[in-house]
């Protein structure tokens, strides 16, 4: 069961995505670019003082990874749905939330690789370390 259950989220973010963006293409196209230029800006910096801050308060590794993405990843769901609610004039007002909920996905699963990637490496260093030191 804990094989499959990666695959059964990725394929449920991808079909949310696919969703998003299909009902956000013509949105996306008009002026997709500020606005998506705006989102990655955010989300960045989000990550980055969400990371700093882990540091700060010297939490783990995993810990700080954690910390990192949650407050990176806000709820974009959230964002559609009051912009949708209170901006129904303005279509484009959902643009930042559709592009958000795209967004967040990509950045947070090249994060939690890179991560992962560093946790990897220092144990190869360490093993091979060990075993000079032998």
């Amino acid at each position: 069961l804990g094989g499959i259950l990666p695959l059964v989220s990725v394929v449920a973010i991808v079909t949310i995505i696919d969703g998003i963006v299909a009902v956000n293409a013509a949105k996306l196209m008009s002026c997709g670019l500020i606005v998506m230029l705006a989102v990655v800006l955010h989300n960045g910096i989000g990550m980055a003082l969400g990371l700093a801050m882990a540091r700060l308060m010297k939490v783990s590794y995993a810990k700080e990874t954690s910390i990192a993405i949650e407050v990176a990843m806000q709820n974009s769901g959230l964002a559609l749905a009051l912009a949708t609610a209170n901006f129904a004039a303005n279509p484009l007002a959902t643009l930042p939330g559709a592009i958000f909920s795209i967004w967040h996905n990509v950045s947070g699963s090249i994060f939690a690789s890179c991560r992962i990637k560093e946790v990897e490496e220092k144990q190869k260093l360490e093993l091979k370390e060990h075993a000079i030191a032998k």
